[in-house]
């Protein structure tokens, strides 16, 4: 009889390493797992720089830090990784590296997306069962996932967020946060628009534009608009406390978007469709140019389709989100 067959209750692993988007598109299909299976022991994998989007999780019994800074500290998450046994582990990121950590956990079986839809195809050799997914969004996608677990019957959309903690300064009124800074530079918006757009909101609506970014180095001062350093901690305290956030094709606007903050998400050479901020609607609006071409190659350069969305237009359609009269 193996180990899993002793156990007293469902064991699942989730494995989502990173990055800040990705881990919140994965909280529903967690928290789907956990209302299908009450009992279940559920734990998730994760880097040591996103667990604090994991902190009081109502849906975790554990979370376990995959540390990859030396070879002391890998030793020391795989032990803490397999000092539990698996019934069956999740993986939700489609790379070589999390289908390897959840192969080394050791689980009765491993789910992942099939061959098309994993961004590392050899991933898909570690997997025992391999799912599909039609939808078209990634909240959806690892929502498919997580339902192919036996006994998964539940979809949950929920997106369990710690409070943060305050951190860097802050306007003590209203204000409108921006995180100006994307994982490739294609899906930036240009810098110098952010003026033009600060001018604009102080002068028609009061509100004083502020930029949160990881470290004062990270973009050049700009006449007009305020500078909000912090942790991650720090960035989900000053969105939960923003009037709205503008936002691009970044981990801070899905959090925004996770936390049902109105504003304006910019769009250009990826699809909203399929990473734009879950069931946008009335409160986080989507601008997109019109002759945008879809292509997720990682450019060095800001892409053209972005640079023909004006500070007008995210202007005039920030203010209907928040409900000024024109």
């Amino acid at each position: 009889m193996s180990a899993a067959d002793t156990m007293p209750e469902l064991r699942l692993l989730v494995v989502r390493l990173g990055a800040m988007g990705d881990v919140l598109h994965a909280l529903p299909a967690v928290g789907s797992l956990k209302a299908s299976h009450p009992a279940a022991r559920i734990t998730w994998a994760i880097e040591p720089r996103w667990a604090p989007l994991l902190e009081g999780n109502p849906y975790l019994d554990r979370v376990v830090m995959i540390e990859r800074g030396s070879l002391a500290s890998l030793r020391e998450s795989w032990r803490e990784l397999r000092s539990e046994p698996y019934h069956c582990a999740v993986d939700f990121q489609g790379l070589l590296k999390s289908a390897l950590v959840a192969k080394l956990a050791r689980p009765g079986r491993l789910f992942g997306f099939d061959r098309c839809q994993v961004r590392e195809r050899a991933a898909n050799l570690f997997y025992s069962d391999t799912v599909h997914s039609s939808a078209a969004h990634r909240v959806d996608q690892c929502l498919d996932l997580a339902a192919a677990v036996p006994g998964t019957n539940t979809r949950f959309r929920d997106f369990p967020l710690p409070a943060g903690r305050p951190e860097g300064e802050l306007p003590a009124g209203d204000f409108v946060l921006a995180s100006p800074v994307a994982g490739w530079r294609g899906k930036q918006w240009p810098l110098e628009f952010y003026a033009a757009l600060a001018v604009r909101l102080r002068r028609e609506l009061n509100l004083p534009l502020v930029w949160n970014v990881p470290s004062a180095g990270s973009v050049p001062a700009i006449e007009g608009v305020g500078l909000h350093v912090s942790s991650l901690e720090g960035l989900i305290w000053a969105t939960r406390r923003a009037t709205a956030i503008v936002g691009v094709d970044s981990g801070p606007m899905h959090l925004a978007a996770a936390l049902a903050k109105p504003g304006v998400a910019i769009f250009g050479p990826t699809d909203p469709a399929r990473n734009g901020p879950y069931q946008a609607g009335a409160g986080l609006r989507v601008l997109r140019d019109a002759g945008a071409v879809t292509s997720y190659q990682r450019g060095d350069t800001i892409d053209d389709s972005m640079r023909r969305i004006s500070p007008d237009q995210v202007f005039e359609t920030l203010r209907e989100a928040l409900g000024f009269a024109a």
